[in-house]
């Protein structure tokens, strides 16, 4: 009997996908449509027509949410015997997910890894991946699976998924919709193959809507006879009354027996039948079910409704007892989280022992990256714990890890379960640090987040000082990225500690006043690897740039480290920005590919403020204008800052002044100080010496704070432009002379040289303007060359142009980080691993770089300096 009438289209949509597959060109789809409409039965079919093709298939279950990987690892096992071909960190990160090493995983990585297996599995012969029941899938399989179908382009790799929801992710998706009349009335004949009346055909075919399973199940419960009455409820709930029916009509031990293999997401035969023997239930039992489920190696249900009916139609008394078998009979050291999972359904009240049991298995869940996961063992071991404080600290744990993985108002409700449970004092700070990141993530009304973080600090300042101090640091952080946080200094008068007794002082004294104390906080690491951000900023405004190029780089080697997706794109994108003011261009280019695959991967927004930097130095208009109009409101503050040295290098002063201004203006830490120089030669350009005398004083104030040659250097040009005097023009080019930061070194030889050809002294400016335009023209700072070449022929001297042939010009910045990675010796499996990519994504894009820089292998790349530096 064929259920597939109608369903033309969708085969041809599928056939086409495996044909493309074959070829290596890889795809995905997601069949979406209600309980019924055949989407089981298309991909039984794909599975059994794809002639050449290894498949493997997995399918959520509806009991196993809350269990990470588990459908990712149904759908690896056949693959395993791959995961020797794959990089060390990758092949960990899936024996670490599939709970065959201990440690921990981003569930990003995990799915990195997974692409790395598929690939492998499809060099010898093309692989297709079928998952059915998509909308019960784990959070950390469903991440990890929808991140490798967004990346199998190149590869001979088909995925099929199937859900019950509009669609899964951004993957195309094809709906299914109820059949034709002409076409259920042909189905129905064809499962029936006998005489039937036409009113009872007409009752089949109005009760059904079109959904095939329907169609097959209503003569079947129902009886003919009974179709007369009518059920009047939509298709699937038809299909589920259905299988009650059928259920109804066993024996009780085939009943139980449906039950036990109900509540076993598993499908494993041999626990199965353990679990049956502790019930007494024997094997002739199975053959009074079989009509409902198939009893082989694999526990198979003739289709998920069966399974759910199964399940929901047992009494309550009678699900605990089948999950109290399936506790018994799993293995406490092979399986120890199904095992607690199972206790905790049998359980029916309060029970520390099995609570305690589920807190172990949320923290292996959140060590295996699944937070989801973590969060609903914690809810549960909140419900069934006995003491009072106890329980409450099980729900602040849950409500962080509902945090974590977005799930606000699940989290808030948390929240408010424990405030009305009379929570002890540590208790309630936990609930307003809590409350201050719902806030800071939320964006509504009410509370400030920092308001949050201050009452939690307060409320720990005489029992928990260290921890005290922690949440005014958190505060403290928070309060820069929101540009508010004069409030939280002021709070913290009295917290005796280093950072916060400086940033008090620097708020109360100034900048000079502050300097001892912040200084030697700056090289603390054990408090900016806690708080990156914060020690970032902290050194960018006092001009520190070996603090801030090594919080930068000490941040990604922490996120590499411990394979977090959230910690390293913070870290690239700082090194971005330090690299960006040493004049590397290159390597801006590739930590920003790098962070933006990050971004692509995980469906974050990519941190954007360095792009604007690399945009605002190189000079490019119409690039840094596209970020400009692009970005989120609270970034205007890079935007202006952006602005300010796009349009200083342009000429454009009047921009520039305005530009700056607003930047130095709003005074928010980093920001503003690095403005602070834009604002001087603007205004100096403008004809606004008040504007520049009061900014140099500020700007002076941070870099003697300091007391580091970037800050000195450049505050000695700003000096130098507000006062004309020449000896501060050379202490700039000394101070910044043999310095890391290769862009102001070059700008202070640029400001020299201009003041030297006004001065009407040609030739010595054209010594300072040929230094500059040589470095400028190096690093690739388009708009400051230009400037430096123009004040060069005004000199009489014809400045050579910068070739716009060079390789890096040609190439997109995914190409050039691609080619730098390669002209450093990496292959394309280690290209593929950095940048989220399959090998044959990154060979494709090597024939591009080959095409468009004329090359016809690796070994040349390595010859181009404009690539390599």
């Amino acid at each position: 009997m064929s259920t597939l009438v109608g369903r033309e289209a969708e085969i041809e949509r599928l056939d086409a996908l495996v044909a493309a597959a074959a070829k290596g060109r890889g795809g995905a789809l997601t069949l979406s449509g209600e309980p019924g409409m055949g989407k089981s039965a298309l991909l039984h079919r794909v599975a059994g027509s794809a002639s050449g093709f290894l498949v493997v298939q997995a399918s959520g279950a509806e009991y196993e949410t809350e269990l990470p990987f588990a459908t990712l690892h149904q759908l690896c096992v056949p693959l395993l015997g791959q995961l020797g071909e794959l990089p060390p960190p990758h092949r960990r990160a899936l024996e670490i997910a599939f709970g065959l090493d201990t440690g921990i995983v981003d569930p990003f990585l995990a799915g990195v890894a997974t692409l790395g297996l598929l690939a492998e599995t499809a060099r010898e012969r093309p692989l297709l991946c079928v998952i059915d029941d998509v909308q019960w899938l784990d959070d950390a399989s469903a991440r990890a699976l929808a991140f490798v179908a967004r990346r199998i382009a190149d590869e001979s790799v088909a995925v099929v998924f199937a859900t019950r929801e509009p669609g899964f992710g951004t993957i195309p998706t094809l709906g299914l919709a109820g059949l034709r009349e002409s076409e259920a009335r042909a189905l129905l004949a064809e499962a029936l193959r006998a005489p039937l009346d036409e009113r009872v055909r007409d009752r089949i075919l109005a009760e059904a809507r079109g959904n095939p399973l329907a169609l097959l199940e209503l003569p079947r419960s129902a009886g003919l006879a009974g179709m007369a009455g009518g059920f009047d409820v939509p298709a699937p709930g038809v299909i589920e009354q259905s299988f009650r029916a059928r259920l109804a009509r066993l024996p009780a031990r085939a009943r139980l027996l449906l039950t036990v293999a109900a509540a076993d997401p598993v499908g494993d035969s041999e626990l199965l039948w353990r679990a049956a023997g502790l019930l007494g239930i024997e094997h002739a039992a199975a053959e009074e079910a079989a009509e409902l489920v198939e009893f082989g190696a694999r526990i198979r249900f003739s289709h998920p409704l069966a399974r759910s009916a199964a399940y929901t139609a047992a009494p309550a008394e009678e699900r605990r007892r089948a999950h109290a078998a399936l506790a018994e009979a799993t293995d406490p050291v092979a399986d120890p989280d199904r095992r607690a999972w199972h206790h905790a359904q049998a359980a029916v009240g309060p029970d520390e022992e099995v609570a305690a049991a589920l807190e172990r298995s949320a923290a292996r869940a959140q060590a295996r990256g699944g937070v989801a996961a973590t969060a609903a063992f914690l809810e549960r071991a909140a419900a069934l714990t006995p003491g009072s404080g106890p329980r409450i600290d099980r729900v602040l744990a849950a409500a962080e890890a509902k945090l974590s993985v977005g799930a606000f108002d699940a989290a808030a409700d948390l929240l408010t379960t424990a405030e009305t449970a009379s929570p002890g004092l540590a208790q309630l700070a936990t609930i307003d640090l809590l409350r201050g990141r719902l806030s800071f993530v939320r964006h509504r009304g009410g509370e400030r987040p920092t308001t949050h973080l201050l009452r939690a600090a307060d409320r720990l300042s005489e029992t928990d000082p260290a921890r005290s101090v922690e949440c005014y640091l958190n505060a403290l952080e928070m309060g820069v990225l929101m540009g508010d946080f004069s409030p939280v200094v002021q709070a913290a008068r009295t917290a005796g500690n280093p950072v916060l007794e400086g940033m008090v002082t620097l708020v109360t004294q100034g900048y000079g006043a502050a300097a001892e104390l912040l200084r030697p906080a700056l090289a603390d690491e054990t408090v900016w690897s806690r708080h990156p951000s914060l020690g970032f900023m902290l050194a960018s405004e006092l001009w520190n740039y070996d603090a801030l190029r090594g919080i930068a780089e000490r941040a990604t080697a922490a996120g590499r480290e411990s394979g977090s997706l959230h910690t390293l794109p913070i870290g690239l994108a700082m090194q971005a920005a330090a690299a960006v003011g040493a004049g590397e261009f290159g390597a801006a280019m590739e930590m920003i590919s790098e962070e933006e695959a990050i971004a692509e991967a995980t469906g974050a927004a990519p941190l954007v403020y360095p792009r604007i930097h690399l945009a605002a130095m190189r000079g490019r208009r119409a690039e840094a204008f596209e970020l400009f109009a692009a970005v989120d409101p609270r970034m205007t503050l890079s935007v202006q800052w952006g602005a300010s040295v796009l349009h200083n290098g342009l000429g454009n002063y009047q921009a520039a002044l305005e530009a700056a201004r607003s930047a130095v203006a709003h005074g928010n830490l980093g920001t503003s100080g690095m403005a602070l120089p834009e604002l001087v030669e603007a205004a100096v350009r403008c004809g606004s010496p008040d504007v520049a005398t009061g900014a140099l004083a500020d700007l002076g104030e941070r870099a003697e704070a300091g007391g580091h040659a970037w800050g000195l250097g450049v505050a000695a040009y700003a000096r130098a432009l507000v006062t004309g005097d020449e000896e501060s023009y050379r202490e700039a080019v000394d101070r910044l002379d043999g310095s890391r930061v290769a862009i102001y070194r070059a700008r202070a030889h640029l400001l020299y040289g201009e003041w030297l050809r006004r001065e009407g002294r040609r030739r010595e400016a054209r010594e300072q303007l040929r230094v500059a335009h040589e470095a400028l023209t190096g690093i690739g700072a388009e708009a400051f060359a230009e400037r430096a070449a123009g004040e060069l022929r005004a000199t009489g001297e014809h400045a050579r142009s910068r070739s716009s042939d060079a390789p890096s010009e040609q190439l997109t910045m995914q190409e050039v980080h691609i080619a730098r990675l390669v002209a450093d010796g990496a292959t394309s499996k280690e290209v593929a691993a950095t940048l989220f990519l399959s090998p044959r994504t990154v060979d494709a894009h090597l024939r591009n770089i080959f095409r468009k820089l004329g090359l016809t292998s690796r070994k040349q790349l390595r010859g181009l300096p404009d690539i390599r530096g």
